[in-house]
Formats: C-alpha cells, structure tokens, sequence
C-alpha cells in the first residue's frame, strides 16, 4: 500500500510538472510580442502535444499503473492506447522539425527567411499530425496492429478489465522506423552538423585574435557550452526513448503476447518524462524565453537575478558596442550563423553588466 501511494504521488508529479511547465511555454509566446514568430511555431506546437499527453493520457496512465486494473471499458482503453501513440508520435516529430529548423537556421541563415515561411511551417504541422494519426488511431481501430488483425481488447475471450497495446512484426518494425529511428538518425546528422560549424567558426575567430587572450578564453568557454547544450538536447532525447522504441520493436519482433510488465512500465514512463523535459531544454535554453517566464512567474515584472543589459553586434568577435574599433573582427566569407548569448564581463557607459549577441552571416564579406 506504502508503495502504491509513493509511486501515485511521484507519477503525479511528473503530470503536474509536464502539464504547467508546458503551458508556461504557451503564455510566454502569448504575452511576449517579440517571441510571436514563425519559429516558434515548432516550439508552440511541441507544448501543446505536451500538455495534450499530459493532460489527456497520463493520469489514465497513472490509473492503470498504480492500481493494475482498466476499469473503464475496452472501448475507451482503445481510445486511450491511440491517444498515447499520437501525442508521443507527434511530440518525437515535432523535436525532429525543430532540429531541422535550427540546422536551416545555422547552415542557411541568409535563405533562412525565404525558407521557413508560414505556409511551408503550417504545412509541417499539418504533416505530423497527419503521420500521428495514421500510425495510432487508423491501424488500432482497423486491428492492423494485431496479430490475427482484429481490433484489439474487444475480441471475445479478451480479459475484461485489461488495457492491453498489442503488436505484430509488421506494425512494430514501420511504426518504430518511421516515428523514432529515421527522425533520431536525422536529429544526431542536424545537431552534429550544427556543432561542427560552430566549432568550426570558433576556432576561425581565435585564429584571427591570438593577441587577445580573454577573447580566446571566452570563444573556448562558448564552444564549450555549445557543445554540453547540443549534447544534453539529444542526449534527452535518445535517454528517454531509446530504451522504449527498442523495447517496442522487440516485443513485436518475439509477438510477445504478454511483455514483462516491470520493463514494460519503466521504458514507458522514461518516454513520458521527455514531456516534462521539453520545457526546459527547449525553451529555457533561449533567452527571450527566460526573460519571458521570469516575468510570468514573479507577477508581470522580471525578476531582478543577474538582469543584464544586452548589446547585440552585427560583428564578429567578442565586443561590446563601446569597444574599440581596432578590436573588431569583419565577418568571414562562407561563414555560418550561430546566435549566442555571452558574457564579456564589460560594462558600458552607466556601468551596467553587459552581454553580448553575436551573429556570423553566411555568405559573402
């Protein structure tokens, strides 16, 4: 029983943190003007999937694992299993657009306006959510899915308070391949693209300011941080569905009539803490979004921990907008763009910390 009430209060958690955490993500583009953009389309799209899993399968989720037992009907149960694989179908191919956005956004930022333009987004969305539904509700409703391709949990003979997602090679092998293993193949290539250009540009910088061993060191420290924030997004990604997809293939590989329910639970509810991850590794990396949520979380007004003045630079180089001009750095042919917040530890004028913004154009000097 004292078992029971932990893991109850420990799932619950993790709703609750999945489902506020999401929709802070929504009011922060809602009330932030300069965060209302096409871009954020991805983002807006991935927390609303979020939220949607949050809020719709798992507490049904939490029901039937805390208590063993599927009360509500096997017509419902199928409405619940299709839900499940839509929201996290839909919530892996909305990661995979936004790191096919950032790579368009690195590799392409003078095209990049002319790329990513509201039709062709809304066309991507519509994609997905297309893909979701056919891989969750059409082939369970059908009894694709199934081995004698029946629809599954109303057959006779099917246990009468059990919730069971049923699997056979075919239904298995497609939908992990097409919802997780090509999108996580293209993920790792976009990402390990987009680190290889910044890495690329920062050694770049150092090597036209040797003389200048503090730039030096802060071009290192960005490097550095570039590479953990790249690492920690995938690495997320991969930690928390990896384990499930694998799982998911083999049973249906085997036609595991009955999983071990102990794994099985465990690589689920590892795929469902992505959701409560995505807020953080997707939005607070950003800074308009941290300002964005300090200011939703402390009442309208931004929170006063470490405020800084940001000087954003069209150049190059680590620089404030009063550094001298001899110091400046003009931007490199066939360069990348890499926008990235900094701390040159300078101050301006009135003696407010200052940051900078640097942005290297691809294209021409």
């Amino acid at each position: 029983m004292t078992s029971q009430v932990a893991l109850a209060v420990t799932l619950s958690v993790l709703i609750l943190l999945t489902i506020c955490g999401n929709i802070l993500v929504c009011l922060a583009v809602y009330v932030t003007r300069r965060l209302r953009n096409v871009t954020n389309c991805f983002i807006v799209s991935l927390a609303v999937t979020d939220f949607l899993l949050g809020a719709l399968v798992l507490p049904f989720s939490t029901l039937y694992q805390v208590t063993g037992d599927w009360p509500l009907g096997p017509h419902f149960c199928n409405i619940y299993v299709s839900l499940d694989v839509m929201l996290c179908t839909a919530s892996i191919l909305n990661l995979f657009a936004i790191s096919l956005d950032r790579y368009f956004a690195v590799t392409s930022p003078l095209r990049y306006p002319m790329l990513v333009l509201p039709w062709r987004v809304a066309a991507v969305l519509a994609a997905i959510w297309l893909v979701s539904v056919g891989v969750s509700f059409v082939p369970i409703h059908l009894g694709w899915n199934t081995r004698d391709l029946s629809v599954q949990n109303i057959r006779e003979g099917d246990p009468a308070r059990d919730c069971r997602f049923e699997l056979n090679p075919t239904y298995a092998v497609v939908d992990a391949f097409a919802t997780f293993y090509l999108p996580l193949v293209a993920m790792c290539w976009s990402y390990y693209r987009v680190f290889r250009i910044a890495r690329a540009q920062a050694k770049r910088i150092i090597s036209t300011r040797r003389g200048l061993k503090t730039g030096v060191t802060m071009l290192a420290l960005r490097e550095h941080k570039a590479t953990v924030t790249l690492a920690v997004v995938l690495g997320a990604f991969v930690v928390c569905w990896f384990p499930y997809f694998t799982f998911f293939t083999i049973m249906g590989i085997r036609k595991e009539e009955n999983p071990p329910r102990t794994a099985q639970s465990v690589v689920l509810w590892l795929g469902y803490a992505n959701s409560a991850l995505n807020p953080m590794l997707y939005a607070t990396l950003n800074r308009d979004f941290r300002s964005a949520y300090g200011k939703l979380l402390c009442g309208g007004r931004s929170c006063k921990i470490g405020t800084k003045t940001i000087v954003t630079t069209m150049e190059e180089g680590l620089m404030s907008r009063h550094a001298h001009s001899s110091n400046r750095v003009g931007l490199l042919p066939r360069t990348c763009v890499l926008l990235q917040e900094i701390d040159n530890g300078q101050t301006v004028d009135n003696g407010t910390s200052a940051s900078t913004v640097t942005l290297v154009a691809n294209g021409n000097k």
